[in-house]
């Protein structure tokens, strides 16, 4: 059976996080996301890689870890999952309390999806090197898993350094919640290869998929391991049929950061899918 999830940027004019959280919950999706954006810098270094431009929603977006909170509050199986967690503009020890407290909080259902962001202007503001992001996300990643798994936990990289500590709590998954790699094909398929729990890659993926299960195998994964979810596919029946033939774990559909009349919709549009997929 293919996995359905709903992700939306929420903000103070969305639907609550609570009331869709509900309404996937009743309706039989598997899992709602919320994407990240700290800030919008007035001058942008960097271009927007996705169509018509940056959104207002990325201006407005909450705070994922608070919004996802309160949907796991008002249901009691829906998973709930960072879309994407901007991994190199954040504290490395912080973080990786959050996701340990969400996942207790949400008694086992959170999914950790990580990227390493473009937007080169918000990425500084952070005080991360552009150039460098990559490598500070796979540090902080080991890092984060050393303080997860560990009663006393030290990382030293090149970037993310700390001698021995204690942190609590630890996540209810064990070893940790999965960590889903996000991005495009193929810079995000070896990073979720070399440290990742499954991938998330956007755009259509259908040629890709047997590409990353060929080089997850190389590198001595079991392609089997690494759950694939396609992210933010167009509502295509075919498609998403096609998505299922290849044995994806999840699809992910945005819907508007907006109330429920335009949210409500999107819904019945994608539960149809849904419906005809896993028949």
């Amino acid at each position: 059976m293919l996995k359905f999830g709903i992700s939306l940027f929420f903000t103070d004019y969305s639907m609550h996080p609570t009331e869709l959280a509900v309404e996937l919950e009743q309706r039989g999706f598997e899992s709602v996301w919320s994407g990240e954006h700290s800030h919008m810098p007035e001058v942008f270094k960097a271009p927007f890689q996705g169509e018509g431009g940056v959104k207002k929603h990325y201006y407005d977006v909450m705070d994922p870890f608070v919004t996802l909170t309160a949907a796991a509050m008002a249901t009691t199986t829906l998973k709930i999952g960072t879309g994407v967690c901007l991994i190199p503009q954040r504290d490395v020890i912080q973080t990786a309390k959050l996701v340990a407290s969400i996942d207790q909080v949400s008694q086992g259902r959170f999914l950790f999806g990580v990227g390493d962001g473009w937007n080169q202007s918000e990425i500084e503001n952070h005080g991360t090197v552009f150039k460098t992001r990559h490598k500070r996300a796979r540090e902080s990643i080991e890092a984060m898993k050393e303080i997860w798994t560990k009663s006393k936990a030290e990382y030293h990289g090149e970037l993310v350094d700390f001698d021995p500590m204690m942190a609590w709590p630890k996540p209810v998954r064990k070893p940790h919640p999965p960590i889903l790699v996000g991005g495009k094909f193929p810079y995000s398929a070896r990073r979720a290869i070399a440290y990742g729990d499954g991938w998330l890659p956007s755009g259509n993926i259908v040629e890709a998929v047997p590409l990353f299960r060929k080089m997850a195998a190389e590198a001595g994964r079991d392609p089997a391991s690494l759950p694939i979810t396609a992210w933010y596919p167009p509502r295509d029946l075919g498609l998403i049929r096609e998505y299922h033939a290849l044995g994806l774990d999840r699809a992910v559909f945005t819907v508007p950061s907006a109330t429920k009349d335009a949210v409500l919709p999107a819904l019945d549009e994608i539960g149809a899918i849904m419906a005809a997929v896993n028949l």
